[in-house]
């Protein structure tokens, strides 16, 4: 069901080498990108003519309008389940708590006497949220798009997820629980648009939606190609692709505990990656037995479950001890890592790529997924070697602000002059020469 890398005996490789001999999807999002090009240039020229094409084409629903009417939101609001509204008002509580404990403040240096640089932070001035809708349905995704944008201070907020094409009252619409969640949250402006063409939408305008200045928010491959083919003109998060979850694990975890949470990411996708790096093989035996009862009695077996395990991105790594585990797992650089061995939070400080870590056994995935307070959108593919997940920060722009007096800039304007000359740019020490009557070229 899951396969095993054995890295125990000779001495491990550096850097790619031992990233190429670890599991991972294939996700070509640069040949994706090809494909996504017509469509997103077809709602540049077609504006919301062209989404509504696309929602009738991939999603199998006849839009009369992309906007979803304000009457809809309050209903599916009405109708929520009280368990389910509970639970996400409970999310949102927490992560509130978390990200409005990001909000940074402007921050002066007094470099000199009469000479200051002020970092202000300014909030990005319009958003575009980007919910999924295929396989599964994540509210909770609309909760972790939104409430750092929120906290950050963004003014204009608007959220695109696909219409769905059998879902009773709520037909056409997205789904009434995604709608629900953006109720709760205070998000009014909610387009009934999936894929590719949504990132359009938000990058370009149509008739019905103004142009953003940033998209954020999971999705499939074309929504991470539209986000790679708009980079420059929006900001983005990521391009998330797959998700992952590696475990770190000696013979203290409980082989239960271990399987079931490499079962819950294989549960999202048949690309899904779940990896399990430990040094004792008596554990990755036992693991091996527990997945085969545990992804018998699970839903989504065979069209997700099944295939992400059995899959290349997935596999149980052997190791010699926990030292060359964290060599391995910063290689991997994990969307998700668990940490389930003895002093797991000493091992955590440890670990310099992931894009969040969760330690011990009473701090599995899932509750990130929705209740820690943490965010859930994080980077994939390793690209936590580099970047990090969302947070109020990705929605801040920071903007020096430099205040010389006049006697400050005489201090310095030697030296200002001085490099200019050396990279050759001789105008830009002029402009400091002609403040103080020094002779500039052409007098």
């Amino acid at each position: 069901m899951i396969s095993r890398i054995d890295l125990r005996g000779d001495a491990l490789p550096e850097g790619p080498a031992l990233r190429a001999l670890l599991p991972r999807a294939d996700f070509d999002v640069a040949a994706a990108l090809e494909k996504v090009r017509p469509i997103c240039e077809d709602v540049h020229h077609r504006g919301d003519a062209a989404l509504i094409e696309y929602a009738e084409k991939f999603d199998g629903v006849k839009l009369e309008q992309v906007r979803v009417p304000a009457a809809a939101l309050a209903e599916a609001l009405q109708w929520l389940d009280p368990d389910v509204r509970a639970a996400l008002e409970e999310s949102i509580r927490r992560a509130r708590a978390v990200h409005r404990a990001q909000r940074r403040a402007p921050h002066t240096t007094q470099v000199v006497p009469g000479g200051s640089v002020t970092e202000k932070w300014v909030p990005v001035e319009r958003v575009g949220l980007y919910a999924p809708g295929g396989r599964s349905v994540y509210p909770s995704s609309v909760i972790m798009n939104a409430v750092p944008a929120q906290e950050a201070g963004v003014a204009s907020m608007a959220l695109a997820s696909p219409p769905q094409a059998d879902c009773g009252a709520f037909s056409g619409l997205p789904h009434p629980t995604i709608l629900a969640a953006c109720a709760l949250l205070g998000i009014d402006e909610v387009y009934a648009v999936g894929g590719a063409q949504a990132v359009a939408m938000f990058a370009y305008g149509t008739e019905a939606c103004a142009p953003a200045n940033m998209v954020t928010g999971p999705g499939n491959i074309w929504v991470a190609a539209a986000k790679r083919y708009f980079t420059g003109r929006i900001g983005i998060d990521t391009e998330a692709g797959p998700t992952e979850i590696a475990i770190l694990a000696d013979d203290t975890a409980d082989p239960v505990h271990v399987a079931s949470d490499l079962i819950s990411q294989a549960e999202h996708d048949p690309l899904a990656a779940a990896v399990l790096v430990t040094d004792s093989a008596e554990l990755a035996d036992a693991v091996a037995k527990e997945l085969r009862p545990q992804v018998a009695a699970t839903k989504h077996v065979e069209d997700r479950i099944a295939p992400a395990l059995a899959g290349r991105q997935s596999a149980i790594v052997l190791v010699d001890g926990l030292d060359e585990g964290l060599r391995v797992v910063d290689a991997y650089g994990a969307e998700h890592l668990e940490i389930q061995t003895r002093d797991a939070a000493a091992l955590a400080d440890r670990v310099k790529n992931a894009g969040a870590i969760f330690v011990g056994p009473w701090a599995p995935v899932s509750l990130g997924d929705y209740c820690a307070g943490s965010n859930h959108v994080l980077p994939t593919g390793g690209c936590a070697c580099h970047s990090s997940g969302l947070s109020v920060q990705s929605f801040l722009r920071g903007i020096h602000i430099v205040d010389y007096t006049r006697e400050a800039l005489a201090d310095v304007a030697h030296h200002v002059v001085t490099l200019a000359e050396a990279e050759d740019l001789p105008a830009h020490g002029a402009a400091v020469k002609a403040r103080f009557g020094w002779k500039v070229p052409g007098q």
